[in-house]
């Protein structure tokens, strides 16, 4: 009888992987953590140049992503000529109120004589004296058209996610980062001279898909550039330089003046990375798992030289196991084998629930922060938070591992929601009945702070389902897998744009739906295994074979009942059980 070996025994129900998709004895070439990259140096001086390389251009795509902040933002408009149908023009209000992005608002009414000013004095107070809302006047009316337009951004984003993600896992992650360079450099200077709105929306599309594949392939290439020990702490350090994008971008608002210059100088320099074609080779664990050994080869020998390491005294075999292996015909895969898989595509999505609920949720608690009002002061204010998350995730992880500092800032997401939505009408109604603005006052402060907390966790439950999808699924798909997440976090996104869409009208439900989803992450999580420290997986069957830690085989026993345990003793007395001391799942019973 075959005996399917395990690291760990399936435990508590779970079922372990089938003999097809647990492999043997991987060979040399597939240990990249290993034995590959420690005879090549390790994380030497040549890894570190590439990641030094990778950090570069994540402060201008970060600009180029939150631009919407400074090209969308709504002025602040005060009338002061004369309003049709107004006998007093000064006390005819400001436009608008104050200082609004057009899909953070929360104010729709349709006050014809605020959008009937004959003379208006415009402010605005990101740095700019002209952006997109006050070039082709998206207020009132026309206010739709503004979030029409951040809305096909977001979509944009999701849907370069998927395609690009799958053209990395089957073309390289290099090819399709410099094809992502050139889409996002020719669009993004057209939008600066679009013409009308229709073309700015359509530019900033197809702006989205091309930058979504610059960001995927960079964190695909910086991941597999890593052994274990490095991954975490090497994507950290990204995480907060993309902060730091954010936080540049009123700084260039402020010294471009116009949008239109403001958009050239946010595009103009991702140019460079053409260069990274010469600077940054391809992923070599990527070259390794789809049999590309030729390839390989050139640059192993390229990467042992830049480290300093004599080939020559070959004592761990690669080398000619390389030798060997270089007739294999090159394969390449597609995310679409999960449908195939038993434990994979489990995991995938549940991951896929997180980005996806932490997402929105995120956009659900921006609006109970900035009350309706967008100012450079919450725009900061939100910048902090998501430094502080970075902060936060790092510590978390450290102490608890990735799957329980995941599921840690999934309860406090799911608490800080449900707490708005019940607590703080529990307090308008069973308390302070006589003082109205005690109340008001009181449930204002607890929704913000409840809404910081929870930006701060769903930041990073974010974050980390993103860096645990790339750990847990192998080599070969792990483009299209992170493309998945990239793309559901884009949709989460799409919140705020939608409910504005709708003048607020569904919003409550929304967010139901959103709680409920984080409630049911909560429950998934377990599900997930933990990868700290563990190296990457390589081929399908190496990701199929990463299980949930199971219970120790000596505490299984405690879960069942006394009549239960003596039915289960009764194993060992079976004929079957007399040929041999190993079950079908590799476990030693006696």
């Amino acid at each position: 009888m075959a005996v399917v070996r395990m690291d760990h025994p399936p435990g508590n129900g779970l079922v372990g992987p089938s003999p097809e998709a647990t492999p043997s004895r991987p060979s040399l070439l597939a240990q990249v953590d290993g034995v590959v990259f420690p005879f090549l140096g390790g994380f030497g001086r040549y890894q570190k140049r590439l990641m030094l390389l990778s950090w570069i251009p994540v402060l201008l795509i970060s600009c180029n992503q939150f631009s919407d902040y400074i090209h969308l933002a709504q002025p602040n408009i005060t009338c002061t000529g004369n309003v049709t149908g107004a006998a007093d023009a000064d006390a005819v209000p400001p436009l608008n109120g104050s200082t609004r992005t057009p899909y953070i608002t929360d104010s729709y009414e349709d006050n014809g004589m605020q959008c009937s000013c004959s003379e208006r004095q415009i402010q605005l107070e990101f740095g700019l004296k002209q952006n997109v809302i006050t070039e082709w006047w998206l207020v009132c009316e026309e206010q739709w058209q503004a979030h029409l337009t951040h809305l096909s951004f977001l979509l944009g984003t999701a849907i370069g996610a998927l395609l690009t993600g799958a053209m990395a896992d089957w073309w390289g992650r290099l090819p399709v980062l410099c094809m992502s360079v050139c889409v996002t450099t020719v669009s993004g200077m057209a939008v600066a001279f679009a013409r009308s709105v229709l073309t700015f929306s359509i530019l900033r599309f197809v702006q989205g898909c091309s930058l979504a594949g610059i960001s995927l392939c960079l964190y695909l290439l910086r991941i597999e550039l890593c052994l274990p020990a490095w991954r975490f702490s090497m994507t950290m350090v990204a995480n907060v330089l993309a902060v730091g994008g954010q936080l540049l971008l009123p700084g260039l608002a402020v010294l471009s003046i116009d949008w239109h210059v403001l958009q050239l100088v946010l595009v103009c320099p991702l140019a460079l990375i053409l260069t990274y074609a010469w600077l940054f080779p391809e992923s070599l664990r990527w070259l390794l798992a789809t049999q590309r050994f030729v390839r390989a080869k050139g640059q192993m020998y390229l990467v042992a030289q830049s480290n300093s390491i004599d080939t020559e005294t070959d004592e761990t075999g690669i080398l000619s196991a390389l030798e060997a292996e270089l007739h294999q015909t090159p394969e390449s895969s597609c995310i679409l084998q999960i449908i195939h898989t038993r434990n994979m595509w489990k995991n995938i999505l549940v991951l896929c629930v997180n980005s996806l609920a932490s997402s929105g949720m995120g956009q659900c608690f921006v609006r109970a922060v900035t009350g309706g009002s967008f100012s450079p002061f919450h725009y900061l204010v939100l910048v902090g938070i998501s430094m502080g998350g970075s902060l936060v995730l790092a510590t978390v992880v450290l102490v608890m591992g990735r799957r329980g500092a995941q599921l840690s800032f999934m309860i406090i997401t799911a608490l800080a929601s449900l707490l708005q939505l019940g607590l703080l009408n529990l307090i308008g109604k069973y308390s302070l009945r006589h003082d109205i603005a005690l109340r008001d006052t009181l449930n204002r402060r607890l929704s913000v702070a409840l809404s910081v907390i929870g930006m701060l966790t769903s930041n990073a439950v974010n974050h980390l389902s993103l860096f645990i999808c790339a750990e847990i699924t192998p080599t070969v798909i792990r483009g299209g897998a992170l493309g998945l997440l990239m793309a559901n976090a884009a949709v989460g996104m799409c919140v705020s744009a939608l409910v504005d869409l709708q003048k607020f009208r569904g919003f409550f439900l929304l967010r139901i739906i959103l709680t409920c989803s984080c409630l049911l992450s909560i429950i998934c999580i377990p599900l997930l295994p933990e990868t700290t420290g563990q190296p990457l997986p390589e081929s399908m069957a190496e990701g199929e074979g990463l299980l949930r830690r199971p219970l120790p085989s000596g505490e299984q026993h405690h879960l069942l009942t006394r009549v239960e345990v003596a039915e289960y003793s009764r194993v060992a007395n079976t004929p079957m059980h007399r040929q041999g001391n190993d079950t079908a799942n590799g476990i030693r019973t006696s």
